[in-house]
């Protein structure tokens, strides 16, 4: 039972997308472009764009992930996170996630 649980525990852990924490002041001077369709403080102000501030740091990250590697396909999103670096994405999410 015990290599049971162990084994499962490290599944879990390796098939997790890999997060590191970011600088949310950083990740607050990288929102500008976020903020035209987001809102300047992560509240949209249209219903078809969703609100980022107060979601967790680790969703926000992986999020962008997906999009910038094609893993989650959108015509608005993928160009926007094409160009991030794991740094910007980390940062970007910090920022919105301590709303």
């Amino acid at each position: 039972m015990k290599k049971r649980m162990t084994a499962a525990v490290a599944f879990a852990l390796l098939s997790a997308p890999a997060f590191a924490a970011g600088n949310a002041d950083a990740g607050k001077a990288k929102s500008a472009v976020c903020a035209a369709c987001h809102g300047p403080e992560g509240i949209s102000s249209l219903e078809i764009y969703p609100n980022l501030a107060g979601q967790k740091e680790a969703y926000l990250a992986t999020q962008l992930q997906h999009f910038r590697d094609g893993e989650r396909n959108n015509p608005i999103m993928a160009p926007m996170a094409k160009p991030l670096s794991d740094a910007d994405i980390a940062d970007l999410a910090a920022y919105y996630a301590n709303f």
